[in-house]
C-alpha cells in the first residue's frame, strides 16, 4: 500500500515484485536491464521468455514517451535468467520520484543483485561520435531531486548511503573486457542528468563540460541512486546518439534518436552479451 503521503511504500514495492514472481513461474533473475529510447530491440534476444505490460504490474507506472515499449521481460540469456526492462518513465512526464524508481524497486526486490542501466544521451565531449557507446565511470544530478529525499525506510536502505562508486568498478571492468573480446569500442565518461523534456542550451552544454561532464541525458541517475540504496551492483551505457546543443550547426531531434541507436543496435547487443557472460 502506499504510505500516507501518497507515495509508493515498502509494502506496495514487495507486493508487486510477489505479482510478478507468482506469474513468471517462481524465476528469480540475478541481473536487470534497463533500456533507454530506441534500445528496445534487445529485449527480443530473451529465450522462454515470460512478458507482461507494465500497466499490467499493481503500482507500476506506464510509460508515455515513444522508444519506451513499456514491457518487463524475465528470460534467459547467455546461461542467466535475466530481466529486461524496455523503456522507464521519467520525471519530466510528471511523475515523482518515487514512481521514477519504481521499478528498480521492484527488481531489488525480485532478487537481482546487478543493475545495467542504459540511456540514449547526447554527446558532449568532443572525442564522441554519433553512435559511440560510453561507459559511466561517474554522474553528476543537476535534476533537482533525488528519490531518497523523504522518510527513510530501512528496508530500503541505510537513510545516508555512500556514492563515492555508484557505478561499479568490477562491472566498469567487465565492460572493457566484453569491449575487446566483442570488438566493439567503448568510451568511459561522466554522465550529467537534467529535467528535460526540452534540450539543453548551447550555453548549457559549456557549462556542463566545464563541470566535468561527457554526455547530457533525462534519466538513469535516479535509478541508480535507488539501487544503490538497496545494495545493487550498478553498471551504466550510454549511447550517444546525437551531439548535444552547440557541439555541430544542427537542430536536435528525437527522431535523429531513434535513427542513431538503430545503426548500432548491432554493436550494442553484442557488448550487452558479452557483459551478462561475464557479470
Amino acid at each position: 500500500m502506499t504510505t500516507p503521503s501518497g507515495r509508493p511504500g515498502f509494502n506496495e514495492i514487495d507486493a508487486a515484485a510477489s505479482w510478478i514472481r507468482g506469474r513468471a513461474g517462481g524465476r528469480a533473475p540475478e541481473i536487470a536491464i534497463v533500456l533507454g529510447s530506441g534500445l528496445g530491440g534487445f529485449f527480443d534476444r530473451l529465450t522462454d521468455a515470460f512478458a507482461i505490460e507494465y500497466a499490467d504490474v499493481p503500482g507500476w507506472p506506464a510509460t508515455a514517451v515513444a522508444g519506451h515499449a513499456g514491457r518487463l521481460g524475465i528470460g534467459t540469456l547467455a546461461g542467466k535468467t535475466v530481466a529486461v526492462l524496455s523503456g522507464r518513465v521519467h520525471m519530466y512526464e510528471g511523475h515523482e520520484m518515487d514512481r521514477v524508481v519504481f521499478a528498480t524497486r521492484v527488481i531489488a526486490r525480485l532478487g537481482v543483485k546487478t543493475l545495467i542501466l542504459t540511456n540514449a544521451a547526447g554527446g558532449i565531449n568532443k572525442a564522441f561520435g554519433k553512435g559511440a557507446l560510453m561507459v559511466l565511470d561517474d554522474h553528476i544530478n543537476f535534476l533537482g531531486r533525488n528519490p531518497l529525499t523523504g522518510p527513510n525506510d530501512d528496508r530500503f536502505g541505510l537513510r545516508f548511503p555512500d556514492m563515492t562508486e555508484v557505478y561499479s568498478a568490477r562491472l566498469r571492468g567487465i565492460a572493457d573486457e566484453a569491449s575487446r573480446e566483442r570488438g566493439v569500442p567503448v568510451y568511459h565518461g561522466v554522465y550529467i542528468a537534467v529535467p528535460g523534456p526540452s534540450y539543453e542550451t548551447p550555453a548549457e552544454i559549456r557549462a556542463f563540460r566545464t563541470l566535468g561532464a561527457d554526455a547530457v541525458g533525462m534519466s538513469t541517475v535516479p535509478e541508480a541512486i535507488a539501487a544503490r540504496h538497496m545494495g545493487l551492483d550498478v553498471l551504466g551505457i550510454s549511447c550517444i546518439t546525437n551531439m548535444a546543443a552547440g557541439m555541430l550547426p544542427e537542430t536536435l531531434s528525437h527522431d535523429e534518436v531513434f535513427e542513431i541507436a538503430n545503426r548500432v543496435k548491432d554493436a550494442f547487443t553484442a557488448l550487452l552479451e558479452g557483459i551478462i557472460e561475464r557479470a
